[in-house]
C-alpha cells in the first residue's frame, strides 16, 4: 500500500527506487492531516451553530430593525389592478417552494397577507420571513393571525415544475370590475400577437420576483384585488411594455411612462458611459505605473555613438608598438579572406551537429540526432580548413536579439525582448554598418529581420527578404534563400557581391510546430546538411564560409529563455585554404557537449572584422576566436598575441568612452585596467627582447585573454544597474492606485455611479494640472526625463489626488473595505496569500498547483456552506454544483506543459509527448467531445431556469455546436497534415484551414456580436384558455388553468440578466477555443462549464445581490489557473507564436499580435468577460418604482445594478492589480537573485501584461456589453 501511494505522489519521479518517505513527503501527510482535521471541526461547528440557531427560533414575529436585506430565497408577486387573468404562473426550477396546505378557507372580507423580508433578532442572528394574515371584520376591526411559516400559498405542478399563484384563492377575489383594464390592454394589443414574442418576450402581467428587495417599510404585500383598486392612483405594478402596447399606442396615456422609461434610460446611458471612464483611468494609472517601474527595472544600457575606423588605431600611442597591431594596408590587421558567405541556420543546437553519444543510461537517440553530420565530419577530418565549437547565445534567445548581438559584440538587456516583434534600425556601431563602410556590397537572403535592423543596408538587386514569423511554414523561406543564393556562386556573378548573409528558418519552424524530436525536423537537418555540402563545393579560396547557429531550442522547440537548450548554439568555420589551426592536441576534435570549450557569440564580430580585414566595431565586448587565428600548426602565438592585444585596447578605449559618458572615472567603474597594465606590461618585456619566445608569447596572450573575459563579467554586472528611482515612482504609482481601488471596489456603500460625474469631472482637472507641472518641470530642468514623460507621471498624481477627494473626503457612502463575512476573508486570504507567495522561486515555478488548491479549497468551503442552507433544494444544489467545481478543476489539471524548473516531478500532457509541439492523434478527438458536450452543459443550464428560449435556441442550439465542429475539423486537418494522412497538398490544407478558422471567427464575433447586441432577453410566454374539459382534469393534476380562465405562463423570468448577457461569453469562448491547440481546447470547455458551477454555488448560497467579492476573486482565480492549462508558463519559450496562423496565411499586423493574445491569456479574458454573471445571474427583474422617486433622485433600478456590475469588475481588477504589484515589488527587490531573469522578471512581466489585457477586455466588452444587455431588458419589460 505504502509503494502504492508512493508512486502516486512521487510525480514521475521514475528514477527513485527508495519506498521511504521523504522529509518533504511527510510533511506533506501532516499538513493533509491538520486540514482534514480543520475541516472536520470545521464542518462540526456548523453543524452546531446551525442547530442552535434552530433552536432560538420562535413562533412569535421578530422585531424587524430596517438593516436587514431580503431573502434570496423571497417571493413577491403585485397584482395590478386592471389584471384580467385569474392566474398567473411564475417558473420556478428548484423545488415546489409554496405550499397551499395552510392556506385558508376563502374569505368573503378583504384581507391582506404579509410577508416580513428576512430579520434579525435582539442577538443579531438572521432569521427567515414571517407571514401574517390581516383580516378586516365588517364592524371594521384588524384582526393578525400567524399563517404557515413558509411562503405564501401556491399551487405546484410536480410535471411541469412551476408554481401557480391563484387570486381567488389569496383572500376571494369578489370584486372584478377592475380586473377588465389588463383585459382590455392585453386586447388592444392582440392576443394573436402573443405568438409572435413567444420566443423573445416576457409575461403580460407584472411579476415581481421572489428576489425583489423590501419596500422602505421593511414589508412586501400581496394584496386582493378589491383593495388594489384603492392603490391604483398611488402605486401601480409596472407592466412590461410589450403586453401594454407602450410603443404602439402613445396616445392611449403611455406618453408620460414614456417620458419616465426615456429619462431613466438616458441616465443609464450616461453613467454607463462615465462608469466607463472610471475604468480607463484606472487602465492609465496601472500602465504609468507599469511604465515607469519597467523603465528603471528592465535593464538598458547606455548606447555610445562612437564608430571605429582604419584611420585611427585603438592603441594610445602607436609609436611606441611597431611591430604587433600597427596599421597595415589592409586595416588594423592584415585581412584572410576577400568575401564571406555568413550562413545562419535559426535554432541551430549543438547537440544537432555532433554525433549521438550516450551521456546517461538507458538512453537512446532522438530524431533530430545525426542528421547533419558535415559540420562534425569536416571539423575532424580537415582542422586546418574547419573547426566546430559550441556557440553560447546571451539571453533573451530571440531571434532580433541574437542578431544584434553577433553584429554589435555587446550584451542584450532584457528590455529587448519585447521587441522581438518589432525591431528598429541598430543605431550603434557594428559589424554590417563597418562592411558597409569599407565599400563591400552586401547581400541578405532569408529572414526579414535583417531589414528592420539594418535599412537600406543590402544591394536591392540581388536581396531577397522572407516573412520570418509564418512557423507554419517550413519550407518557403529555406526554398527562397537555395534559389537565389547558388546562382550568385557562378564564376559571372562573383563580381556581384563581397558578403552573402542567408538566414535560414526552416529548422526553427519545425521545432515550433513540431517539436525538435520528429521526422519533420530530421528533413530539415538533412537539407541543411546538403545546403552546406553544395556550399563547399562552390566556394572559392578567397572566401570563408560560416554557417552558425543564433539560438537553440527547448525540448518543445520554443526558444527566447535562458535554459541550456536554448542558449546552445554551434559555429562552423571553413576555408578551402589551411588557415585555421589547434593550440593543443585536446582541442582536435569538437567538443562532445555545448558544456565544454564553449565561446561566447560576441566572439563572432571581432573574429570576422579581423579576418575581413575591418576596424572591430566600437562597442564590441569579445574576443577573437582562438582556432581563426592560430594558425595551420596551432602555434601562430604572435597572430593570437597581435589579434588579441587589438582587441583588449579597442574594450579599453570603450570603456574608457562609457565611464566619460556616465561621469566617472573608468577606473572606479570597470576596476579591470589593473589587468590590461599586467597584459601591457607582458607585451613591453616581450618585445624588448627581439626575439618572439613561445612561452612568452603564451603568456602574453593569456593576459589580453584575461583582461578580455574580466571587463565582460564587469560589464555583465555594471549593466545590471537598476534605476531605482524610477522604479519606486512606477511603485508609488501602483500602490496608490490600487488604495483608492480597493476604497471604490469595496468600501463604497452608495450607488458608486452617483460618483463618477464629480469622480471624472475632479480626476480631469486633477490630470491636466499634473500634465502642465510635469512639464514644466521638464523644461525648467528640474525633471531630468522627457517631456512626455514628465506629464504622464504628474498627471497620474493629479488625478491621485483628486480622486482622493472625492472618494474619502465626501462623508457618508464610505467605509473601512473590512469583510464581514467567511466569504470575503477567503477572497483577501487568497488575493494575499499568493501574492506574498511571488517571493518563493519555488512558489513561482508552481503556481498552477497552488491556484488548484486554492480553488478545490472554495469548492470545498462551498459545499460546507450549501448545506447551512435553509431550503433543501438550494441545499442539494449546492453541494453538487461544489463538488462539480472541485471535480471539473481536478480533470483540467491533467493538462500540463512543465517548465524546466519542474523537471523531473512533472510530466508534460499537453502535446504528444514533451519534446514535441504536435498534439497525440487521440488528442484530436477531444475537440469533437466538446462539440457535443459543452452546448448540451450550457442548455442545461439555460433549461434549469426555463430560459433555454428564443435565440438561445438558435446561438447555443446551433450556432456555438456549428463553430465548435468547425473547429474540431480545423484541428483535425491539422492532424492529417502533420501526419500525412491525406493525399491533398499542404497547400491546399493550409487553404482550407485558414478559411474554417476565418468562419469561425466570424460566426463569434460578427454574427455573435450582432446577435448579441440586437437580440431580445432569453425567455417566452404563452397563453392558455381554459376549458370544461380541463376542470377535471385540474382536480386531479393540481394544473392552475381553470375553465373560462386566461392563463399566462412565463417561461425564463428567473434568470433574464443572466442568461441574456452570458450569450457574450459563449461568442468569446467560440473564439477563444478555436485559438488553442485541442488539448487546450477541451480546458476551455471545461472552464465554461466551471464558470457556470460558479454561478449557480454564487446563487445557492445567497452571494450574487449582496456582490460577495469571492465571486471576481474565484473567477480570478480560474483565469490564472487555465493559463497554465492551456499550455502555457511564465516563461517566454512557453508562447505559442504559431496560433498567430490560425486564420491567417502570414503576418498581418494588428491582427497576429492579438491572435497570439487571444491564444495566451484566452483564460483570463473569458473570465474577465463573464465577470458581470456574478451579479447578474439569476437577479430578479428591478423595475423603477416612482412611489420610491423623489424629483432630485428618481428611482432607477438600472443604475443600481450597473452599480454592481463596476464593483464586481473592480473587484476583478483589484485581484490582478495586487498579483501585478506583488510581482512587481518582489522582482524590484530580489533584482540581483540567481533566478531573477528566470523567474522572476518572466512572472513580473506576464502580471503586467494581463493586468493591462483584463483592464482593456472589461471596458470594452465586458461593462461595455451590460449596456447592450440591458438595454433588451429595459425595451421589453420598461426601465
Amino acid at each position: 500500500m505504502m509503494h502504492l501511494f508512493k508512486r502516486l505522489v512521487a510525480r514521475d519521479d521514475e528514477k527513485s527506487n527508495d519506498d521511504r518517505l521523504t522529509p518533504a513527503m511527510i510533511d506533506l501527510l501532516i499538513a493533509l492531516l491538520v486540514l482534514v482535521l480543520v475541516g472536520i471541526a470545521l464542518v462540526g461547528a456548523l453543524l452546531v451553530l446551525r442547530r442552535k440557531r434552530q433552536n432560538r427560533k420562535r413562533s412569535e414575529l421578530p422585531v424587524h430593525n430596517g438593516q436587514c436585506t431580503t431573502h434570496h430565497r423571497s417571493l413577491t408577486i403585485s397584482a395590478p389592478p386592471y389584471a384580467k387573468t385569474e392566474s398567473v404562473l411564475v417558473y420556478d426550477e428548484k423545488k415546489r417552494l409554496m405550499e397551499n396546505s395552510s392556506s385558508p378557507p376563502p374569505s368573503p372580507v378583504p384581507e391582506i397577507r404579509i410577508t416580513f423580508p428576512e430579520e434579525e433578532d435582539e442577538s443579531g442572528k438572521r432569521k427567515s420571513g414571517r407571514m401574517v394574515v390581516v383580516r378586516i371584520s365588517d364592524a371594521g376591526g384588524v384582526g393578525l393571525e400567524p399563517c404557515h411559516d413558509e411562503l405564501p400559498p401556491y399551487q405546484s405542478s410536480d410535471a411541469e415544475r412551476f408554481q401557480s399563484l391563484d387570486i381567488e384563492r389569496m383572500g376571494g377575489l369578489k370584486e372584478k370590475e377592475d380586473a377588465t383594464h389588463f383585459l382590455v390592454a392585453l386586447d388592444e394589443y392582440g392576443l394573436d400577437r402573443l405568438g409572435d414574442l413567444l420566443p423573445v418576450m416576457a409575461s403580460g402581467i407584472s411579476l415581481g420576483s421572489r428576489f425583489d428587495r423590501p419596500d422602505p417599510n421593511g414589508l412586501q404585500t400581496t394584496a386582493s384585488p378589491s383593495r388594489l383598486s384603492e392603490r391604483n392612483d398611488t402605486q401601480k405594478a409596472p407592466v412590461p411594455k410589450a403586453l401594454t402596447g407602450r410603443h404602439s399606442r402613445p396616445g392611449k396615456g403611455s406618453n408620460g411612462q414614456e417620458s419616465v422609461d426615456d429619462g431613466l434610460e438616458r441616465e443609464f446611458k450616461l453613467r454607463h458611459l462615465g462608469s466607463l471612464g472610471v475604468l480607463g483611468w484606472i487602465l492609465f494609472l496601472h500602465i504609468v505605473g507599469i511604465f515607469f517601474f519597467t523603465k528603471g527595472f528592465l535593464l538598458t544600457r547606455m548606447v555610445l555613438e562612437n564608430k571605429s575606423s582604419c584611420d585611427v588605431l585603438p592603441f594610445g600611442d602607436v609609436s611606441s608598438h611597431p611591430a604587433v597591431g600597427k596599421k597595415t594596408e589592409a586595416c588594423w590587421h592584415q585581412r584572410s579572406f576577400e568575401k564571406a558567405i555568413v550562413i545562419i541556420v535559426d535554432a541551430l543546437r549543438y547537440d544537432f551537429t555532433v554525433p549521438f553519444a550516450s551521456t546517461a543510461e538507458g538512453e537512446t537517440s532522438q530524431l533530430f540526432h545525426d542528421n547533419i553530420p558535415v559540420l562534425y565530419e569536416t571539423a575532424v577530418n580537415t582542422p586546418e580548413n574547419a573547426f566546430l565549437l559550441p556557440f553560447i547565445a546571451d539571453p533573451p534567445t530571440t531571434t532580433l536579439q541574437r542578431l544584434k548581438g553577433l553584429t554589435t559584440g555587446t550584451l542584450p538587456t532584457f528590455i529587448d525582448a519585447g521587441s522581438n516583434f518589432a525591431g528598429t534600425a541598430i543605431d550603434e556601431d557594428n559589424l554590417v554598418a563597418q562592411l558597409r563602410a569599407a565599400g563591400k556590397t552586401l547581400v541578405h537572403l532569408g529572414d526579414d529581420t535583417w531589414h528592420s535592423l539594418f535599412p537600406d543596408y543590402f544591394d536591392p538587386e540581388l536581396t531577397r527578404p522572407f516573412d520570418s514569423f509564418n512557423v507554419w511554414d517550413l519550407h518557403t523561406v529555406d526554398n527562397g534563400v537555395n534559389d537565389h543564393l547558388f546562382p550568385l556562386l557562378h564564376p559571372e556573378n562573383a563580381t556581384k557581391w563581397d558578403v552573402i548573409f542567408g538566414h535560414y528558418l526552416g529548422v526553427d519552424h519545425a521545432g515550433h510546430r513540431y517539436g525538435p524530436n520528429h521526422p519533420a525536423m530530421g528533413a530539415k537537418l538533412r537539407q541543411m546538411d546538403q545546403v552546406i555540402r553544395d556550399l563547399i563545393t562552390n566556394v572559392d579560396e578567397n572566401t570563408l564560409l560560416v554557417v552558425m547557429g543564433d539560438h537553440g531550442m527547448d525540448s518543445k522547440g520554443d526558444h527566447g529563455g535562458e535554459s541550456n537548450d536554448e542558449v546552445d548554439a554551434a559555429l562552423w568555420m571553413y576555408s578551402k585554404r589551411k588557415l585555421f589551426g589547434r593550440t593543443s592536441p585536446d582541442t582536435a576534435v569538437p567538443p562532445k557537449t555545448a558544456r565544454e570549450r564553449s565561446i561566447p557569440q560576441i566572439d563572432l564580430v571581432p573574429t570576422l572584422s579581423l579576418l575581413l580585414g575591418l576596424p572591430i566595431p566600437f562597442n564590441n565586448l569579445g574576443s577573437p576566436i582562438e582556432e581563426a587565428f592560430a594558425g595551420p600548426g596551432g602555434q601562430d602565438w604572435k597572430n593570437l598575441v597581435a589579434v588579441n592585444r587589438l582587441t583588449s585596447a579597442q574594450i579599453k578605449r570603450y570603456q574608457h568612452e562609457y565611464a566619460i559618458t556616465r561621469g566617472v572615472d573608468d577606473g572606479q567603474e570597470f576596476r579591470s585596467l589593473s589587468f590590461w597594465e599586467t597584459a601591457e606590461d607582458a607585451w613591453q618585456r616581450s618585445s624588448k627582447r627581439g626575439k618572439s619566445n613561445t612561452e612568452a608569447m603564451r603568456s602574453v596572450y593569456q593576459s589580453y585573454r584575461e583582461y578580455q573575459r574580466h571587463t565582460l563579467d564587469i560589464c555583465r554586472a555594471l549593466w545590471a544597474k537598476f534605476d531605482v528611482p524610477s522604479m519606486l515612482q512606477g511603485v508609488g504609482i501602483l500602490v496608490a492606485g490600487l488604495v483608492l481601488l480597493v476604497f471604490y471596489a469595496r468600501g463604497i456603500r452608495s450607488d458608486r455611479t452617483e460618483l463618477t460625474k464629480p469622480l471624472l469631472s475632479i480626476v480631469g482637472v486633477g490630470s491636466g494640472l499634473g500634465a502642465v507641472v510635469g512639464g514644466g518641470l521638464t523644461f525648467s530642468g528640474v525633471a531630468d526625463m522627457p517631456i512626455t514623460e514628465s506629464s504622464a507621471l504628474w498627471a497620474a498624481v493629479g488625478s491621485i489626488l483628486g480622486a482622493s477627494r472625492v472618494i474619502f473626503v465626501k462623508p457618508g457612502h464610505l467605509s473601512l473595505p473590512v469583510p464581514n463575512s467567511l466569504w470575503g476573508w477567503l477572497a483577501v486570504m487568497f488575493t494575499v496569500t499568493q501574492s506574498v507567495g511571488f517571493a518563493s522561486n519555488s512558489y513561482t515555478i508552481w503556481e498552477d498547483e497552488i491556484l488548484l488548491f486554492f480553488l478545490s479549497t472554495f469548492g470545498v468551503v462551498a459545499g460546507v456552506s450549501s448545506m447551512r442552507q435553509k431550503s433543501t433544494a438550494d441545499r442539494v444544489l449546492g453541494v453538487y454544483h461544489s463538488i462539480l467545481f472541485v471535480i471539473l478543476g481536478r480533470v483540467a489539471s491533467f493538462s500540463r506543459l512543465c517548465r524546466e524548473e519542474q523537471m523531473p516531478f512533472c510530466r508534460s500532457t499537453y502535446y504528444a509527448s514533451a519534446t514535441s509541439s504536435t498534439s497525440a492523434p487521440w488528442q484530436l478527438a477531444i475537440p469533437f467531445l466538446v462539440t457535443l458536450i459543452l452546448p448540451a452543459v450550457v442548455k442545461s443550464f439555460y433549461a434549469g431556469s426555463k430560459s433555454y428560449e428564443g435565440v438561445a435556441t438558435l446561438w447555443v442550439g446551433y450556432g456555438f455546436r456549428l463553430g465548435l465542429f468547425l473547429t474540431s475539423i480545423f484541428w483535425m486537418l491539422e492532424g492529417a497534415d502533420d501526419g500525412e494522412w491525406f493525399s491533398l497538398s499542404k497547400e491546399t490544407l493550409k487553404s482550407i484551414r485558414v478559411f474554417l478558422a476565418q468562419l469561425v471567427l466570424g460566426l463569434a464575433f460578427a454574427a455573435g456580436t450582432t446577435a448579441f447586441i440586437y437580440s431580445k432577453p432569453c425567455v417566452s410566454i404563452s397563453v392558455t384558455q381554459g376549458t370544461a374539459d380541463s376542470e377535471s382534469k385540474n382536480k386531479s393534476t393540481s394544473s392552475p388553468s381553470q375553465p373560462g380562465r386566461t392563463t399566462v405562463t412565463i417561461l425564463g423570468f428567473g434568470n433574464i440578466y443572466g442568461t441574456r448577457f452570458f450569450l457574450l461569453v459563449v461568442n468569446f469562448c467560440l473564439a477563444i477555443a478555436l485559438m488553442q491547440k485541442p488539448m487546450g481546447l477541451g480546458t476551455i470547455g471545461l472552464l465554461l462549464w466551471q464558470i457556470l458551477s460558479l454561478l449557480e454555488i454564487l446563487d445557492t448560497n445567497a452571494l450574487v445581490l449582496g456582490n460577495s467579492a469571492i465571486g471576481p476573486i474565484v473567477l480570478a482565480l480560474l483565469g490564472s489557473f487555465y493559463y497554465f492549462k492551456t499550455g502555457h508558463q511564465a516563461v517566454l519559450s512557453s508562447i505559442q507564436w504559431e496560433t498567430a496562423f490560425i486564420p491567417l496565411s502570414s503576418i498581418k499586423y494588428p491582427w497576429s499580435p492579438i491572435l497570439v493574445t487571444l491564444n495566451t491569456f484566452g483564460p483570463q479574458i473569458l473570465t474577465a468577460v463573464a465577470v458581470p454573471l456574478t451579479v447578474l445571474w439569476k437577479r430578479p427583474l428591478q423595475l423603477h418604482d416612482q412611489s420610491r422617486s423623489t424629483p432630485s433622485k428618481p428611482n432607477n433600478p438600472a443604475t443600481k445594478i450597473l452599480s454592481d456590475v463596476v464593483q464586481a469588475a473592480c473587484t476583478y481588477i483589484l485581484y490582478f492589480a495586487t498579483i501585478n504589484l506583488a510581482t512587481t515589488i518582489w522582482a524590484g527587490h530580489l533584482r540581483r537573485h540567481l533566478m531573477l531573469y528566470r523567474i522572476f522578471c518572466p512572472r513580473f512581466m506576464m502580471g503586467a501584461a494581463v493586468l493591462g489585457i483584463v483592464d482593456i477586455v472589461l471596458i470594452l466588452f465586458s461593462v461595455a456589453g451590460v449596456r447592450w444587455s440591458m438595454m433588451s431588458v429595459g425595451e421589453i419589460f420598461g426601465w
